[in-house]
């Protein structure tokens, strides 16, 4: 069962606005993160901030939970090979869809871009669909 936490989303969403807007600001840059991501390990200028904000994703969650003493629960219930064949299955959706939810449903939106809210939108029927089929419809829980 999925724990309603609305504090804690809007924070978190907060936080990544407030990361998305910095980002723009200081490097005008998008924060896609598979764009990020590709970017980090390809050839050519850019590299750092790419790879500091990919280390600044990881470490967050743990310095939160080091001093304020915030458990943050990491175990799935999905085994590791599911898991690796939906990161494929992203990772090839990502690359369909010209980017990421975070580049398209964050950034994109914030600049009322109709590619984005088309591309947000189809990922969120998508999700929608993907939950109702193994909840209902496989009666995976």
């Amino acid at each position: 069962m999925t724990e309603f936490t609305p504090v804690q989303s809007l924070l978190g969403g907060a936080l990544i606005g407030l990361s998305a807007v910095l980002l723009m600001a200081f490097h005008g840059r998008i924060a896609g993160m598979t764009g990020i991501l590709a970017g980090a390990f390809a050839p050519g200028a850019g590299r750092g901030w790419r790879l500091a904000f990919l280390a600044g994703a990881v470490a967050a969650p743990l310095l939160l939970m080091w001093p304020v003493g915030i458990k943050i629960d990491f175990a799935s219930p999905v085994p590791l090979g599911l898991t690796a064949l939906s990161g494929l299955l992203v990772g090839i959706g990502v690359s369909y869809g010209g980017g990421c939810t975070s580049g398209h449903g964050v950034c994109g939106m914030a600049r009322l871009s109709a590619r984005s809210i088309v591309a947000t939108l189809s990922f969120m029927l998508a999700t929608g669909l993907t939950v109702y089929a193994t909840r209902h419809l496989l009666a995976g829980g």
